[in-house]
């Protein structure tokens, strides 16, 4: 005979709720600043010094409404509390570290080599790579969706330079692709939690 779970006492209910609040208005902060980072890059890359100047524009109340969907007030609680593995802070801290570690590399690797293009599409690829685990450690199943996404757009940057676009081109296409996939998760993460 299998006995009853025993009821989880309210206090660790509502340190649970705070935690996946604390959690997912920080998911949303993060995802939106690197979200203007790589439109800012993407920007950088059209030739059109108009376009960069609105996309740059645009992306500042972008990031702004993301925000406050995260932390305004009387906002609903997540549909579903977070649950997350033992460890789970210090294991992020590894991801993250491994990640800046894998873009420094890539940067020293490119240019040393001569071949500064790749670049974008290959930090597209490891911060997309970087999301898998953070799927399981922040108990975000949207992050396997912006991991593929961002693996996508650096594939497809990967496959803009080999057919001979510009530096210039396959940058705006992988900084707009990755700032908009890391805005869709950033509004699905403060709206849906």
């Amino acid at each position: 005979m299998t006995q009853p779970t025993p009821p989880t006492p309210a206090a660790t209910d509502a340190e649970c709720v705070a935690l996946t609040r604390s959690l997912r208005r920080r998911g949303t902060a993060v995802l939106s600043v690197f979200a203007v980072v790589w439109a800012f890059a993407g920007a950088s890359g059209l030739a059109s010094s108009g376009a960069a100047l609105a996309v740059q524009i645009v992306s500042v109340p972008v990031t702004a409404v993301a925000l406050h969907l995260a932390y305004r007030k009387g906002a609903a609680p997540s549909p579903r509390l977070v649950s997350l593995p033992a460890n789970w802070a210090r294991s992020v801290g590894i991801v993250n570290v491994v990640e800046l570690a894998a873009v420094f590399a890539v940067i020293a690797g490119s240019n040393a080599s001569g071949h500064p293009a790749v670049i974008p599409p290959a930090i597209a690829l490891v911060v997309g790579l970087h999301f898998v685990p953070l799927a399981r450690l922040y108990d975000q199943w949207q992050y396997k969706g912006t991991a593929a996404l961002l693996s996508g757009v650096a594939v497809l940057g990967f496959a803009l330079l080999a057919a001979g676009l510009s530096d210039g081109s396959v940058r705006a296409v992988v900084g707009l692709a990755s700032a908009a996939t890391l805005w869709v998760s950033a509004y699905h993460v403060a709206v849906r939690g």
